[in-house]
């Protein structure tokens, strides 16, 4: 695809998701929304007349379109990994919304696919692009809080009216509870730093949904060096994103992420040498860019010009660690992570 001037694309899945990819496309030159499928024809219609582009009522006629180079996909979860499948198997790009499929099985189908037919697959993990988790991570690689010692992370949401009776709390639709809708987030973006992990422990729990499925889960992660530790909530009552990184010489501490959860501030802190009060510099970001960059960053690899962000492989391993926080609870025991060689 190097050298080709406008990239044509497909979005299945009209609901907020949807809207937001599309929007994002319209910020990036050199891409062109072609097309829209959702089941609800009212939905795809409504998008498809937004943005001057066909829409159609079954996604696997959008798949199959000859002019279309890559697939969005934004559904529930129960249905990414067919969508993702016909797609790739259609020669088709794929950008493929969390959590890559409702289980590690359904990830790992996806996975060999885009090896099978060599085809890029990114993963929405959007939250790699938000401003402050970007700073945190420029911050991060120069090496300015040493070396990583441990993570810290809270997700959560504040709860409303019939929750319970959503999608997500439907294991044939989701596949999982609160740990695979928000803690995929947090177990990508405590691989992004600290790398793989070798020993999980979890405790994923149903404390308040009347629903089979966990509404709060407490992780704990760890490799050779770093420990981290998250807790994932739908019991929250208040919207929060908190994700801190502890270096022997200082810390980077993320709160927010726009809207609901609250203005967007990365905390830079420097340990002096003898110890006391840290040197303290604050971020503050007013907009969410995440999902425009995350398309910049993908458009890019398609261009043969960088590589992806989040890509099938950390939507593999984060499913693999979701999956052994599942065991753990279950077992009440530690899992330690096989990997392929």
């Amino acid at each position: 695809m190097k050298g080709r001037r406008i990239i044509n694309v497909g979005i299945v899945g009209a609901g907020l998701i949807g809207n937001k990819r599309a929007e994002a496309l319209k910020h990036v030159g050199g891409t062109r929304l072609l097309a829209v499928a959702d089941i609800d024809w009212n939905r795809a219609l409504s998008l498809s007349q937004n943005y001057k582009c066909k829409s159609y009522r079954r996604w696997q006629d959008l798949v199959k379109d000859q002019k279309i180079d890559v697939v969005i996909i934004a559904t529930p979860n129960k249905f990414l990994m067919p969508i993702a499948m016909a797609a790739l198997k259609n020669g088709k790009h794929l950008l493929c919304e969390k959590p890559f499929g409702r289980n590690f099985d359904e990830a790992k189908k996806i996975f060999d696919a885009g090896k099978k037919y060599k085809r890029l697959i990114q993963v929405g993990f959007n939250h790699r692009f938000h401003a402050a988790i970007r700073e945190a991570k420029k911050i991060f690689d120069q090496g300015q809080i040493g070396k990583l010692l441990f993570i810290r992370a809270r997700y959560g949401h504040g709860g409303r009216l019939g929750m319970e009776k959503e999608w997500r709390f439907q294991k044939n639709i989701s596949g999982g509870g609160e740990l695979l809708d928000q803690g995929v987030h947090i177990i990508d973006l405590c691989r992004w730093f600290a790398g793989d992990f070798n020993e999980v422990y979890g405790l994923a729990e149903t404390k308040f949904w009347k629903t089979k499925l966990d509404d709060n889960t407490f992780v704990l992660m760890k490799n050779k060096t770093v420990t981290a530790s998250f807790h994932v909530s739908t019991t929250n009552w208040k919207n929060i994103f908190s994700f801190e990184l502890f270096g022997d010489r200082g810390f980077l501490a993320v709160d927010g992420k726009g809207g609901s959860y609250g203005e967007e501030t990365l905390v830079f802190g420097r340990r002096p040498k003898k110890f006391g009060v840290p040197k303290i510099k604050i971020f503050k970001f007013q907009k969410d860019v995440s999902w425009v960059e995350e398309w910049k960053n993908f458009l890019s690899a398609l261009q043969g010009k960088g590589k992806i962000i989040g890509d099938a492989k950390d939507g593999l391993e984060a499913n693999r660690i979701i999956a052994a926080v599942y065991e753990s609870s279950k077992t009440k025991k530690p899992i330690w992570l096989a990997r392929e060689r």
